[in-house]
């Protein structure tokens, strides 16, 4: 008997490509879900509401949030509004905040990383800082954009990882050193969101939900460069994969083989 491989879906960003208006993933999101989470990746135009996110779910074993350009149009969090010159994709937080509900309610893995972190957290009721950078205490997390963007992904800060969460039993470290890619973060976590790691200025850097029905997890970083490489980077999606091989399971049982 052999099993079916997990199907994860991925929210597109709704962006430009010279003049032509496109539904695009990263590569790099691709290769760490079908390299090292051993699932097949699944891209998910951003229709909103022409979307039925239980009807989608239903065939799916997990979703991953990804990062992007964009922040989260502020409406949706009751924050003020944003200053000229921050960018939005109305068209990805119709289709990605409705899945992410969706998913936690039917108990299906999430994995969410940088803007999809912030996404996790708004979708369930959370907060953002629009500009970090300009909170006291905290440190610039914006990547240094004249550097090669290979150096720009490269570890730059240390979190703090606390005890007993679900990132802590993946990393099996209190400690790891992460990039830093972001100009917003959370500002108040959505209710029953336990706070799993903080960079060492008190910026929120993980969020899980407790006594969530399924694997749901949020990073401010990005694991999916250097997936296969860094050590937490392929605990992470190893075990968002090993969740959503356990939802194919459920939902297919074994596939006979060729012989049977």
């Amino acid at each position: 008997m052999t099993n079916h491989a997990p199907l994860i879906g991925i929210p597109a960003s709704y962006r430009d490509n010279q003049g032509f208006r496109t539904h695009a993933v990263g590569q790099v999101n691709v290769d760490a879900v079908a390299n090292v989470a051993r699932a097949v990746p699944i891209v998910i135009p951003a229709i909103g509401e022409r979307l039925d996110p239980v009807d989608l779910l239903a065939s799916l074993d997990g979703i991953m949030l990804t990062g992007g350009a964009t922040n989260v149009e502020p409406h949706h969090y009751d924050g003020p509004p944003s200053r000229e010159g921050d960018t939005h994709d109305s068209r990805r937080d119709a289709t990605s905040l409705p899945l992410i509900r969706a998913a936690v309610d039917l108990g299906v893995p999430v994995f969410a990383v940088c803007r999809g972190f912030q996404e996790f957290n708004v979708a369930l009721g959370g907060s953002l800082y629009q500009h970090l950078q300009e909170v006291p205490g905290r440190f610039d997390h914006r990547r240094d954009r004249t550097k090669p963007i290979e150096k720009q992904m490269e570890p730059i800060h240390s979190i703090e990882i606390a005890a007993g969460t679900i990132l802590a039993e993946i990393a099996e470290t209190a400690n790891a050193m992460v990039n830093s890619l972001h100009g917003q973060g959370i500002d108040k976590p959505a209710p029953g969101m336990a706070v799993d790691a903080v960079a060492t200025d008190g910026t929120i850097e993980a969020l899980s939900i407790t006594g969530a029905r399924g694997f749901a997890l949020g990073v401010q970083w990005h694991p999916e460069f250097q997936a296969a490489e860094d050590p937490l980077s392929r605990a992470l999606f190893e075990a968002f994969g090993g969740a959503a091989r356990q939802r194919a399971a459920e939902r297919h049982g074994p596939r006979p083989t060729a012989a049977e």
